[in-house]
């Protein structure tokens, strides 16, 4: 009889670099279903509260909380425990707390607390823009969400949203003299200031000049994310 379905796990070994994870403790290791984010650059959200929060000692446990609806990514509540959690979301639970995910200390994925505040707010960075019927612009942004607004913004520039109902609060530009957030690489977490951006040519991708404490890089615009004009608009280290 042939297998149904996809495998809902994945060995240890081949798990990506950044999970929080002990390699050699066991064979499998739960794996990210298709979803809002690349498995590649995201957590599944059981292996967030087991791994990375330490709410649960154990994947059961972890499915039993998700299970009782303690948990919500995004202001959404997900029951999922191979539910994709990657670059800027933020994960709530029950008892008020509630944790972003950004790149840190050249970590991919690592949380930060976010207060009150900003827990309804979430830095996007957009990926795309595409003009629909009735001469409409919808943008799409690197976590799957796609909305459609009279506003005239680029590719690659920043928006704040809110949750869970997506509006855009606030406008970041992809330019230069703005601050940005380096979202991969050696470099992962630092934040800086954008000092020159140079088009790709055929051998090379466009590219941004990036400068944080005595440091300055050229990386491609892929890895570096707008986040405010003179500091971050919202928490993001």
């Amino acid at each position: 009889m042939g297998k149904k379905g996809r495998d809902t796990r994945i060995k240890r070994q081949l798990a990506p670099p950044f999970w929080d994870i002990k390699r050699k403790e066991g064979q499998f290791v739960m794996r990210v279903d298709p979803g809002p984010h690349p498995g590649k650059r995201a957590y599944p959200l059981g292996m967030v509260l087991r791994d990375v929060l330490h709410v649960a000692n154990t994947g059961y446990e972890a499915e039993r909380i998700l299970k009782a609806g303690k948990v919500k990514v995004d202001g959404v509540q997900r029951s999922e425990h191979n539910f994709a959690v990657g670059l800027m979301d933020v994960v709530e639970l029950a008892m008020g707390q509630a944790f972003r995910m950004v790149p840190r200390n050249s970590e991919l994925l690592s949380p930060i607390t976010t207060d009150e505040a900003e827990k309804g707010l979430k830095l996007v960075k957009i990926t795309s823009k595409t003009i629909i019927k009735g001469n409409k612009i919808q943008y799409s942004f690197h976590d799957s969400r796609t909305l459609i607004s009279d506003q005239n913004l680029k590719v690659g520039d920043s928006c704040v949203i809110s949750l869970p109902a997506v509006r855009i609060m606030n406008h970041v530009p992809f330019e230069k003299g703005s601050t940005a957030l380096i979202i991969t690489g050696e470099n992962a977490g630092a934040v800086g200031k954008i000092e020159d951006i140079e088009d790709g040519i055929f051998s090379l991708p466009k590219r941004a000049l990036v400068t944080f404490g005595d440091k300055s890089v050229e990386l491609p615009v892929e890895m570096v994310m707008a986040v405010g004009s003179d500091r971050p608009m919202i928490r993001v280290s």
